[in-house]
Formats: C-alpha cells, sequence, structure tokens
C-alpha cells in the first residue's frame, strides 16, 4: 500500500491515509468504521427512525433560508461547472497550473453537506405530522476547515445522524436517551469521552436564539481525550420548523438529532487500541452481541 501522507498515517502505518484532507481507509478501518455504523444504525431503528437517503447536493436558495450563509459560510463547499463558452479554451489549454481557474466556472446553485440533516429537514419542508418523525441518514460531508488533521479534522468525511422531528418533549427525550447510550458505549470500549456544550453559531449572531443558546446550550460534544469529538447532540428547537414550514400537531415542529462522526469514531479507537483496529472491531462486536 502507498501511504500519500506518512505523517498522517494511522495505526500500524498502513490502516489508512490521509492527503489534503480527504482519507483513504484499508480494510481494517474500513470494517471497524462499518461496524461502528452498524451499531448506530441500530440505536435509530431501535428508537423507531425510518432509514432515508437524500440528495449528494444541497441547493443554494434553500441553504439561504437556513441562514447558512449567515453562519456557515467559511465551511461551505460550492459545487459548479465549467462554463460552455470556456470549454474550447479550456481543452486548448496548456495544464501549467493544477487548479482551475474561477473566470472559466459557471455560478454555483450547488454546495456539498456540510451535515447529514440538512438534506432531512429540506426533504420535509410544507409536511405536517401528529406524531413525532424520526429518521436515520448518513452522508458524506464536507467542510472547508483552517486546517486538517489526520481523520480528527478532515474536508470530506462521513456523519450518521438520528434525527427527531415533533414536540419540544419528544426532542428533548430522544437526546437524553442517546446522551445516555453514547456514554455507555464510550465506556464499553475504554474511551473516557467528556461531555460539553459546543459554542457552534448556529443562530443568527445578533438574534434572540443566541442570547437563549448561551443559557442554555442547544449542542453538547463528546471528546476523546484528545479534543476530539466523535459525537453529539444538537436541539434546535423550532427553528428548522420555522424556516422550512415543518409542523407538528399545528405549530411548528422542534428538531433534534444525535451524530456521529464516523472516521472520527475510527481515529479514537485507533488511539484507545493502539494501533490494532482489529481488536477495536472486535470490541464494537463484542459490544453489539451483547447490547
Amino acid at each position: 500500500m502507498t501511504i500519500a501522507d506518512p505523517a498522517a498515517t494511522g495505526g500500524t502505518g498502513t490502516t489508512w491515509s490521509v492527503r489534503d484532507g480527504l482519507a483513504t481507509l484499508d480494510e481494517p478501518a474500513v470494517l471497524l468504521k462499518s461496524a461502528l455504523d452498524a451499531v448506530f444504525t441500530r440505536w435509530g431503528a431501535e428508537a423507531g427512525a425510518r432509514q432515508q437517503s437524500y440528495p449528494p447536493l444541497l441547493r443554494a436558495d434553500e441553504l439561504r433560508t437556513l441562514d447558512y450563509f449567515r453562519n456557515f459560510p467559511h465551511l461551505g463547499n460550492p459545487v459548479t461547472r465549467i462554463r460552455p463558452d470556456r470549454l474550447a479554451a479550456r481543452a486548448a489549454a496548456r495544464a501549467e497550473t493544477a487548479a482551475l481557474s474561477a473566470t472559466d466556472l459557471a455560478d454555483a446553485t450547488h454546495l456539498l453537506p456540510s451535515a447529514a440533516c440538512y438534506g432531512c429537514f429540506l426533504h420535509l419542508s410544507g409536511t405536517s405530522a401528529d406524531v413525532p418523525v424520526l429518521i436515520s441518514t448518513v452522508a458524506q460531508c464536507y467542510r472547508n476547515e483552517d486546517h486538517h488533521d489526520g481523520l480528527r479534522r478532515l474536508w470530506g468525511f462521513t456523519m450518521r445522524e438520528i434525527v427527531c422531528v415533533g414536540s419540544a418533549e419528544a426532542v428533548r427525550a430522544h437526546l437524553d436517551r442517546h446522551q445516555e447510550r453514547i456514554s455507555a458505549f464510550g465506556e464499553a470500549l475504554g474511551l473516557a469521552l467528556e461531555r460539553q456544550p459546543a459554542t457552534d453559531p448556529f443562530f443568527e449572531k445578533d438574534g434572540s436564539r443566541t442570547l437563549l443558546q448561551m443559557l442554555a446550550p442547544v449542542k453538547d460534544e463528546y471528546l476523546h481525550t484528545d479534543g476530539t469529538a466523535v459525537a453529539s447532540t444538537n436541539n434546535h428547537r423550532n427553528f428548522f420548523g420555522e424556516r422550512r414550514a415543518i409542523r407538528h400537531a399545528g405549530h411548528p415542529a422542534f428538531t433534534g438529532c444525535v451524530a456521529f462522526g464516523l472516521e472520527r469514531w475510527v481515529h479514537a479507537l485507533d488511539d484507545r487500541f493502539e494501533g490494532d483496529l482489529a481488536a477495536a472491531h472486535r470490541a464494537v462486536r463484542r459490544w453489539g452481541e451483547r447490547s
């Protein structure tokens, strides 16, 4: 196996490698990642969540209704194409530069997702239900980070989410239930996960929701000993319900999600098992068989 970046190699030097924030996983890491996702998927199924898959691209005009470009413009990864009037020039151009010039590109109307739940809330726009709706989804997500760091901080990564849409009480119960499961799972694997409030600027920086977020944090992260956030629980209150006309029992729905960064779990277990991902895989499977 060729290692793209020896400084960003995990475990024994053959289980994963990272270049430009993009990870390549060899079989031990692939099997561990799949076993972890199977655990989190089963949690969703046991909660009554329906599995759904969403498009790999999100419309920029729809993200604008969610204040995405106000709160997270630095994370965005626009998707575009070469302008039709520039195709001949690009074909004739010499490969003197690795990058495509912005002058050759069309305006971007779509972005890659930076979280798995955006597709869910856009899909549910304009819907109404009288009972809580639970959805489990997984997506390749992309974030323009200010730096990359092995599997801890990637440009492209895999996120599993379990989403609850319903009353404020249903969302709170959903998050509480999974907070307990995350702690128990980490403890069973020998991971000392620390739960801490996150400081993500989810709502408008100058809005009333920001004050509420400061008084009662809407996001908790579960941190490995080196500070890697492997999971989070997120209470959006009725933000998505209001912005996307998602209703529950005649009112804007409350929403919340539990998110798992699968490559970050691989990193934490690689650290815990000192590079022996086969042993980490066995531990995850044993826990799944017992629980």
